[in-house]
């Protein structure tokens, strides 16, 4: 049986553009979960300071969203396949936007259970958001362009960690609005707030706009032989048995779960790393330096990596995956051996490269690869689910080690990238969408 219609077949007059739009909006509602997710490593050093707070107790309110969202990954992945991709990220964006107002709103107590309730609670609503977006592209991209699908999704979720970096700073420091009136420094509750504020704003308008499939805006189905009559959605029952059946799936599950620990290693810490290490003011040139550059080469390294999995090695992310777990081992132990502010700016950067470039291929072109448009939605639950148990260990755990020395801090995550690549090498060659089961309708 054909794996689908040729590469060559060029797209209907006006697909691309239609699609390009529905992406977008998709993109912005996902860019605007990271900036309500990543809001909380620019506020926990206030928030430690406020309350009292060690490394510890913050790590405990890091580890209980990420495990929230890793179970909630699983759940909603299933749900994604039955509700439909666009359904579940609305489901999410509104969860996200309560959750992020009610933190805001728990300053007024500062008990630690509260925020470590309400961000466990954020971190299942926003599990929605990637098995929605994975689920709706899934049906709007052939399998040789999911890489660089891939590479652009990267490029909105490190647009999110940049918009909510500079905003956060502005934030916290002050700023001048439209250059005529000055805003004071913010209590970091606003952190919360604002970002919400966009998550609603782009959540309305890509109410409207954004289509499940292709069939929906009036378009053929661009992967007719993942799909049924048109339709995209599937029996739970049906997805979950070939699902978690499949040994591919554990395979990168677990090489995510390597992944997670070092991303959320990064992501979680390095704003306190840089003020309490080397004595960084978030509004410093080094700072925003810092800040711009971890998702300018995330983004660019999840694109390259995912046209070359793509154009180089025929929709094969394996072989690129292991070599990027390698080289990031070498450079996380090279950066422990540095201790100036400028090297720690220069590795922390190289490791967010190798890390983002991971997180990409294998949490989203892989995933479509291997579910196909019927069942994207719970293989990219399944296998994100592992990223942030994964991640989770970047919380409490480092948190505890960094309570004692944050000589810990990149010893902590080199173990890490070797386990990934080892994982990656055993399965070059065999993640292939043709090569997986098909579900019954």
């Amino acid at each position: 049986m054909s794996n689908g219609p040729p590469f060559i077949v060029p797209h209907p007059r006006g697909f691309r553009p239609r699609r390009g739009l529905n992406w977008a909006f998709i993109g912005l509602l996902y860019t605007s979960f990271y900036m309500c997710r990543y809001n909380l490593p620019l506020a926990s050093g206030a928030i430690g300071s406020e309350f009292h707070f060690n490394k510890t107790q913050i790590g405990s309110i890091i580890t209980t969203a990420l495990l929230a969202y890793a179970f909630g990954q699983i759940i909603n992945g299933l749900l994604t396949d039955r509700f439909g991709g666009k359904r579940a990220m609305l489901i999410g964006a509104a969860g996200t936007i309560v959750m992020n107002i009610g933190f805001g709103i728990a300053s007024f107590w500062g008990l630690l259970g509260l925020f470590v309730v309400i961000r466990g609670i954020d971190g299942y609503m926003q599990a929605f958001g990637a098995p929605g977006m994975v689920k709706i592209n899934a049906a709007w991209f052939r399998h040789n362009e999911r890489g660089g699908f891939a590479g652009i999704f990267g490029f909105m979720i490190n647009l999110g960690r940049f918009g909510i970096n500079n905003l956060g700073a502005a934030l916290l420091g002050g700023f001048v609005f439209l250059g005529l009136i000055r805003i004071p420094p913010l209590h970091w509750r606003w952190l919360f707030w604002i970002p919400a504020g966009i998550a609603l704003v782009v959540g309305t308008c890509m109410a409207f706009i954004v289509k499940d499939t292709p069939e929906e805006a009036g378009f053929p189905p661009v992967n007719p032989e993942e799909e049924t009559g048109g339709h995209v959605q599937a029996k739970v029952s049906d997805v979950f048995r070939i699902i978690v059946t499949n040994p591919a799936i554990w395979i990168v599950a677990c090489a995510y779960a390597c992944t997670g620990a070092v991303r959320q290693g990064i992501d979680q810490w390095f704003p306190l790393f840089m003020r309490e290490v080397h004595h960084v003011d978030f509004r410093s040139t080094q700072f925003q330096v810092l800040a711009a550059s971890i998702p300018f080469v995330a983004s660019a390294g999840s694109l390259i990596s995912g046209v070359v999995s793509d154009k180089v090695f025929g929709g094969r992310r394996a072989p690129v995956a292991a070599a990027l777990y390698f080289m990031e081992t070498v450079i996380i132990l090279v950066a422990a051996q540095f201790h100036s502010v400028n090297t720690a700016i220069f590795f922390l950067v190289l490791i967010s490269l190798t890390a983002n470039s991971t997180h990409s291929i294998l949490g989203t072109a892989a995933a479509m690869d291997i579910g196909g448009a019927k069942m994207a939605g719970f293989a990219s639950g399944v296998i994100d689910s592992f990223q942030y148990f994964g991640g989770s260990l970047a919380g409490i755990l480092l948190g505890h080690l960094l309570d004692r020395s944050w000589g810990n801090y990149f010893y902590f995550m080199a173990p890490f990238g070797v386990v990934g690549g080892l994982l990656m090498l055993s399965i070059v060659g065999r993640v292939s969408l043709a090569k997986q089961p098909r579900a019954v309708s």
